[in-house]
């Protein structure tokens, strides 16, 4: 099986999609170190954030946290390239540690035949990301998303036809007819609920866009408590509390994807319980 075939690896199993690679101690998140820990962890999809500096650069790093990860007070988007090569972050402690804010080059690279990638930020700067995956040969490796707009969808039909293409959907879907009626390569949508009462969250909407061949990619990840990305079954949950209401609840609703902050301990509960492989 061709792991980097996407339906192919989601027929055989849930997939692990970590979130901005695996990060803690003295490794940060979005750096080649993180990375690199997710796929020995055994992750399937690593997730990446852009940014673009002032002359059109990529740089892969979470636009507006400069100040928590670089403890830099100029944004990204304001510095010319080079000046963002001598960016340095620094780690849970705000200490600087030897990682940098690398080149999209050089994660594509690292990435390349290895896992599938999630880009995140995609619609800040489709031309310039689209080139790369093009340059580098990651038409079929990457995931590009971005949020339920038809100005966005025109976009991806224009510049990015042929990448796999992910909207995130909150509550209820009214893009999936849409799309399939588009020049783009669709291949399923990232969903937000906020109660299993959501019409995204139904067994219904999952069966119905398996039926179409689509998949459904779920959030366990908590980026702040006040956003609820999937009705509670969290990392948090299933860490502190139960993890069979947090990631096998996602897993039993039949979502093909689950992205966490927490590569390992998510795969092995999966493993052990029988909710990994289909």
């Amino acid at each position: 099986m061709n792991k980097l075939d996407l339906r192919a690896a989601a027929a055989e199993r849930v997939l692990i999609a970590a979130h901005r690679g695996v990060a803690g101690g003295n490794i940060p998140c979005n750096t080649l170190e993180a990375y690199e820990i997710a796929l020995r962890q055994g992750a399937d999809i690593v997730e990446m954030d852009i940014s673009v500096t002032a002359d059109r650069q990529l740089r892969v790093f979470h636009p507006g946290m400069e100040r928590a990860h670089l403890k830099s007070e100029t944004a990204i988007k304001e510095m010319n390239d080079d000046e963002a090569a001598r960016l340095i972050y620094v780690n849970q402690d705000q200490a600087k540690t030897e990682c940098v804010v690398s080149p999209i080059d050089d994660v594509f690279e690292l990435l390349k035949g290895r896992c599938l990638i999630n880009i995140d930020k995609f619609w800040t700067a489709m031309p310039e990301i689209t080139e790369a995956v093009r340059r580098h040969g990651l038409e079929q490796q990457v995931i590009i998303k971005t949020s339920a707009d038809m100005k966005w969808f025109k976009m991806v039909e224009e510049i990015a036809p042929e990448l796999p293409y992910m909207p995130i959907i909150s509550e209820t879907d009214n893009c999936t007819e849409i799309l399939k009626k588009m020049n783009i390569n669709f291949v399923g949508a990232e969903i937000l609920f906020r109660t299993e009462l959501s019409n995204t969250a139904q067994p219904e909407y999952v069966e119905k866009m398996h039926k179409d061949n689509l998949l459904l990619w779920a959030n366990a990840i908590v980026y702040s408590y006040k956003a609820v990305l999937a009705a509670g079954h969290s990392d948090d949950y299933s860490l502190t509390r139960d993890p069979a209401q947090g990631w096998g609840w996602l897993a039993d609703r039949g979502y093909d994807i689950i992205q966490t902050d927490w590569t390992l301990p998510c795969r092995l509960f999966l493993e052990e319980t029988g909710r990994r492989f289909k």
